[in-house]
């Protein structure tokens, strides 16, 4: 299966001026070019001092700072778009029953008239569970709970009437050789991952040989990954990867879509 070079972009809520400077910075988005435009569902905007490798690095304070939440937002970005895929980046599967998740998830794929990508993640933001009165758990307990999610989700969506619009594409980020891939193998039509190029390598055969082993062709699995450059776009680009997100943050003055720009320029050169 030969697939098209896609750019997506995360629109951050956390600190935007306003929930209007959010949902223009998606119609512009669209407007641009973007094919998928990706939130997030935190319930805090997390704060980072970097990466190491995969794995973020948070800063020691977590500031409370204007924030708004995922899910009723993608239903409004069903009805203001008309082009590009829409999505959170990704939904955390301890907070919300997964029968429920997967109607509400059904239902944004209606209003949107089947544009959703359903993005799943097995949580890992602690304050977002603490604050709001989830249990964070253990790592395994998160995963487990993630495994279980998933059967449950793709149960309910079979038997939903009306059925959803199309096959809604399930993407599952994360690169964990333990649990998270053997999950995308097993369920994702798209993987994320936020490794270094030669590490995914690795990575995406790793993936190719689980999902072989659960019955599945590894062309059925979309890779994707975040955007830094041209040439990292290339080195991604040969190395498999066919959708590129980048993040953007706002400021007080709302969003800087000069890289998103870039790389659709990129894309369509």
């Amino acid at each position: 299966m030969t697939r098209p070079i896609r750019v997506g972009v995360q629109l951050w809520p956390g600190g935007a001026p306003d929930y209007r400077s959010w949902r223009e910075a998606v119609l512009r988005a669209e407007n641009i070019g973007v094919d998928v435009i990706f939130g997030y569902d935190h319930f805090h905007a997390p704060a980072f001092d970097g990466r190491v490798g995969a794995t973020p690095v948070l800063s020691k304070v977590q500031p409370d700072i204007a924030n708004y939440e995922g899910w009723t937002a993608l239903a409004s970005w069903g009805e203001i778009t008309s082009r590009a895929d829409i999505g959170l980046l990704v939904t955390g599967i301890g907070y919300r029953n997964p029968d429920l998740l997967a109607d509400m998830a059904r239902t944004v794929d209606h209003i949107s008239g089947g544009r959703l990508v359903l993005g799943l993640g097995a949580g890992w933001y602690e304050k977002d569970y603490t604050t709001y009165g989830y249990d964070f758990g253990t790592t395994r307990s998160r995963f487990d709970l993630f495994d279980e999610s998933l059967e449950r989700i793709e149960r309910r969506l079979r038997v939903l009437n009306p059925a959803p619009v199309r096959d809604i594409p399930i993407l599952i980020g994360g690169s964990g050789i333990k649990r998270t891939l053997p999950a995308v193998a097993k369920h994702a039509d798209i993987w994320h991952s936020f490794l270094p190029v030669e590490e995914f390598h690795q990575a995406s055969g790793v993936l190719r040989e689980l999902a072989e082993a659960n019955g599945r062709k590894d062309s059925d699995i979309e890779r994707s990954s975040v955007w830094e450059d041209v040439a990292g776009g290339d080195a991604y680009r040969e190395a498999g990867v066919t959708l590129f997100t980048t993040e953007i943050h706002p400021d007080a003055n709302g969003y800087d879509f000069t890289t998103i720009e870039k790389m659709v320029a990129w894309r369509d050169g």
